[in-house]
């Protein structure tokens, strides 16, 4: 399958089941697609915690969604290569500061880092520069790391010193005029998970200059627009021709999956999902509106220690009055009974997270060919270091 082909076929798709995927099943206490699916719901509310824990690790495999949406078509079209090559056994000294995952997906990075002889290597968004120093090393040769935030580079300079790794950390907005000034013709850019706006303004950049990259985008939803703007004319046409329109909420389902975390930290998730279900319930009752009202996000740490001193810090947030006698734990049960059924019901929407995390990268594909290189688009590890493990690799034709 071409990439425009598949290109094409994921527009279509994506369009065409619009309606179940973009909508959140947490802001409807009952789906707004269930009379165009009939008995989907009811299959879903009735599966065990088993099976919901498996669909969500593994949406393809033996869904039972298949008996209503394309669940075969869908995981043929995000079906991409492996371009993961034999990672070297790097000295673990030379991944000093970086924690364990971070380093692994580090070292199954490196390989796609294929420089030229004579090539420059830059590192965009470096950070403390952990990828550029690995880089240095393991080619023997000097490194630009660009990064926006002098402490992060004054400490990668005292590593990199430490180590003896020749990279060289600048202070550069990398959004500012002046960030072309690194690219060239005989320049590879190297980025690592850089986030939304930041990797488009490198695809920008590597567009115009003719520079040779090797990009695992991330987070695209980190962007200023409003509305997602395709980088390529084909990415636009389609879009156009199937209305295809994506906020910023739509992006950030591309990037939803995650590993599994800490059980700590999954139990911190769980109960902060159930009490702001809870309090959804709670507040459309006091308000006498049936509409989900969103409250501001918590870092982690911050969360009151109760229920209820979760309910009044949201309450006071959106400015509502509570009534006095309020049954605490009535509210608190039915919100966890919610986040079961709000479990089973984002299986829908987990179907097509993939599918649209590829759409997403094929625009960025069919910009960089539109602009004259020559692109591969693979994945460089397996989903269970990260599930952000798509690659771009491309070279001025």
């Amino acid at each position: 399958m071409t990439h425009d082909e598949r290109f094409r076929r994921l527009t279509a798709r994506l369009s065409e089941w619009r309606p179940l995927w973009g909508c959140p099943p947490f802001q409807h206490p009952t789906p707004p697609w269930r009379s165009r699916c009939p008995g989907l719901a009811e299959t879903l509310l009735a599966l065990p915690e088993a099976e919901v824990a498996r669909l969500q690790a593994a949406p393809f495999s033996a869904s039972p969604l298949d008996a209503w949406l394309p669940v075969a078509e869908l995981a043929r079209l995000v079906e991409l290569p492996s371009l993961a090559g034999a990672a070297e056994a790097l000295p673990e000294a030379w991944g000093e500061q970086v924690g364990g995952r971070k380093w692994r997906q580090l070292q199954a990075f490196l390989p796609q880092v294929e420089v030229a002889p004579g090539e420059g290597l830059v590192e965009w968004c470096a950070g403390k520069g952990h990828l550029a120093r690995a880089l240095a090393r393991l080619h023997d040769t000097e490194v630009t790391a660009l990064e926006w935030d002098p402490a992060l580079c004054a400490d990668g300079e005292a590593l990199a010193e430490r180590q003896g790794a020749r990279v060289t950390l600048r202070v550069q907005d990398v959004m500012a005029a002046d960030a072309a000034r690194w690219l060239d013709g005989q320049t590879r850019v190297a980025a690592l998970h850089a986030c939304g706006d930041l990797h488009r303004r490198l695809l920008e950049l590597v567009a115009a200059t003719g520079s040779a990259l090797t990009l695992a985008p991330c987070c695209y939803q980190r962007t200023a627009d409003d509305r997602y703007r395709p980088l390529s004319r084909l990415g636009a046409e389609l879009a156009e021709a199937h209305g295809l329109a994506l906020s910023r909420d739509d992006l950030a389902l591309a990037v939803q999956e995650t590993v599994t975390a800490p059980r700590g930290v999954q139990r911190h998730r769980e109960r902060a999902g159930a009490w702001r279900l809870g309090f959804d319930r709670l507040q459309r009752e006091v308000r006498g509106v049936d509409a989900y009202l969103p409250v501001p996000s918590l870092a982690y740490g911050r969360m009151p220690a109760t229920f209820e001193g979760f309910c009044r810090w949201a309450a006071e947030q959106k400015g509502i009055d509570l009534p006095t006698g309020l049954d605490w734990a009535g509210l608190e049960a039915a919100g966890r009974r919610r986040q079961r059924e709000v479990a089973r019901l984002e299986l829908v929407r987990h179907l097509f997270r993939r599918p649209l995390e590829v759409w997403l990268a094929l625009d960025r594909l069919c910009f960089l060919e539109e602009a004259g290189h020559a692109v591969e688009l693979g994945t460089f590890c397996a989903r269970a270091l990260t599930p952000r493990n798509l690659v771009l690799r491309a070279r001025r034709r």
